[in-house]
């Protein structure tokens, strides 16, 4: 695929006025949409918006998600409608959605948000993945499923994401792409509402076409990570879309419940505190620590005082190089440096590694100082840029090239030597070493690449994954959550030789005697104990069990007792 997910490129502002997508797109355009005469004559010289083009149509053979039927520009007209360029697997996009469900809520009878869902992995262009994926990430708003980049390429889109906005008359007056907040697209708004208005160009009725996503009724939703303790007998789900943390032991029998299930960032008690959509967690002692990815926090929960706390973040999203400090590192204070989408977590000795999905980074946090103030925390691997590259840990200068590159990295695992990533992205696994001397290297994926991704067992740089999430390392193997493949693999880290255990591909929910007839669907979490893998099936909102002897017997985790909050 030609099209680019650079960083560069998602991070550049473009000028408000210059719509430079649209207005290079030449005579193909013109020719499927004619251009609109301008609101009050084309030579209005109070026009809010003095450069606008026609909007290229929607219509074609597509597939709609939250309408009861397709949708036209047409029947949009008297409304803003803002075009959301977006694929469900890009942590750019997801940060997004917070910030249109803010517009949507400011606006709730001027403007209309359309979500065209342009896929980048095979996975996403099945509707059915992107229903969950609406479901997962709470969209209400239309989506259409663009599998084969027919609008993207109407409206000369080149990255994830990028915003249109639409006008009432139907031209498109805006375009901003990479990560824009609900500030920057509401100044646009302002700007055209009294214009709009005044000339009796708003259409502010109901659409009643538009339906909201119904979600199910199980006792967990979407399950992100989980996480075994062996010695205690107990296992750690992180309930994310119930915005909680359960708690089991290793046969499913219900423990506690921790957080209150709102979206919330209260500390207090395992009953009062809340989370929003948290995802990775690791164990020290009598403290399980959570990757509470939706408010870019760390948190801390005292197992043994039933307390948690936050230690590390601000609640609004940071950059990848806070700081730099006196000595050269970049970071900062936890509680007064922000985070970026904190995705997994890994302790080793008296430091927490943290997987930074939104700036393409691991993380480093010492956890042996007496005070968290007194504490530092910051970039330990990746220069920020979004690839796939070795070599040493950290640059001096933010984006330095020659130094090693992560694309969204998801999931963490160690063999006590070295750490290991599962790069989602990138569809690879890498290896970072404890030495900040050392360098980062692939064991299974390609080098400079985002877009060679697939489904095939082999050795090093030919094998291909789809958008892994998770991997644990257990008993000298480590175990990979091939996530849009469904499948669950294992990888030789000594020969990087990489084979299916479990899962046939397709999507479902069967057990099976036998892992190789076993179905999952987006598998994002795994860990290991006592001879079993525990995997949560994010999209089935259950924890499945494989055995690991042979033939690997798959079943699903029966939790007794566990309600939805």
């Amino acid at each position: 695929m030609a099209n680019s997910l650079s960083p560069t490129i998602q991070q550049q502002p473009l000028a408000l006025a210059a719509i430079i997508v649209l207005l290079v797109c030449g005579p193909t355009m013109a020719e499927e949409a004619p251009k609109l005469p301008a609101p009050g004559g084309a030579a209005a010289a109070d026009h809010p918006f003095p450069r606008r083009v026609a909007a290229p149509p929607l219509s074609g053979d597509f597939q709609w998600l939250n309408t009861t039927r397709p949708i036209s520009l047409a029947e949009l007209r008297g409304k803003f409608v803002l075009v959301d360029f977006w694929t469900f697997c890009c942590i750019n996009c997801m940060h997004v959605l917070p910030e249109l469900k803010k517009l949507e809520l400011a606006y709730p009878n001027e403007l209309v948000v359309i979500g065209v869902h342009s896929a980048k992995f095979e996975s996403e262009q099945d509707t059915d993945n992107i229903r969950e994926a609406v479901l997962r990430n709470e969209i209400e708003h239309p989506v259409v499923n663009d599998s084969k980049l027919t609008i993207w390429n109407r409206y000369g889109i080149q990255s994830w994401p990028t915003l249109v906005l639409i006008d009432p008359a139907g031209e498109a007056v805006w375009v901003g792409n990479g990560e824009r907040k609900f500030a920057d697209v509401k100044a646009i708004i302002d700007r055209g509402l009294p214009y709009y208005r005044d000339r009796g160009l708003l259409n502010t009725a109901a659409l009643p076409f538009i339906t909201k996503p119904e979600p199910a009724n199980t006792p967990l939703r979407f399950p992100g990570k989980v996480l075994a303790d062996e010695p205690g007998n107990r296992l750690f789900i992180a309930d994310s879309n119930h915005n909680r943390i359960v708690v089991t032991d290793l046969a499913g029998k219900l423990r506690q419940v921790i957080g209150s299930g709102e979206i919330g960032f209260q500390d207090g008690t395992l009953e009062q505190c809340s989370f929003n959509h948290p995802q990775g967690l690791v164990l020290a002692g009598d403290d399980l620590y959570v990757a509470d990815t939706g408010n870019h926090l760390l948190r801390k929960v005292d197992l043994a005082d039933r307390q948690v706390t936050t230690i590390a973040g601000t609640g609004e999203q940071g950059d990848g190089f806070p700081g730099p400090l006196a000595d050269g590192r970049f970071g900062g204070p936890p509680l007064a440096t922000p985070l970026n989408s904190p995705w997994a977590l890994w302790n080793h000795g008296a430091d927490l590694y943290i997987a930074m999905a939104g700036p393409h980074q691991i993380w480093k946090m010492p956890l042996s100082a007496r005070e968290i103030s007194a504490s530092v925390i910051g970039p330990y691997a990746g220069n920020g840029r979004e690839d796939i590259a070795d070599g040493p840990l950290l640059p001096t200068r933010p984006y330095t090239t020659g130094y090693a590159s992560f694309a969204q990295p998801s999931g963490l695992a160690s063999d006590g030597k070295q750490l290991f990533v599962a790069d989602s992205e990138g569809s690879a696994i890498r290896a970072v070493p404890f030495d900040p001397a050392g360098k980062v290297t692939t064991l299974v994926g390609v080098l400079d690449s985002l877009f060679d991704f697939g489904d095939v067992d082999g050795v090093g740089d030919k094998v291909r994954l789809q958008h892994p999430l998770g991997v644990v390392y257990y008993d000298g193997k480590l175990y990979v959550a091939d996530t849009y493949n469904n499948k669950i693999k294992v990888l030789d880290v000594a020969t990087r030789s990489c084979q299916t255990l479990a899962g046939t591909g397709k999507v479902g929910d069967e057990d099976s005697a036998e892992g190789k007839n076993a179905t999952f669907n987006e598998p994002a979490g795994i860990t290991a104990a006592g001879g079993n893998l525990y995997v949560a099936d994010t999209n089935n909102h259950a924890i499945r069990v494989v055995e690991l002897a042979p033939p690997r017997r798959v079943t699903t985790l029966v939790i007794e007792g566990l309600t939805k909050p």
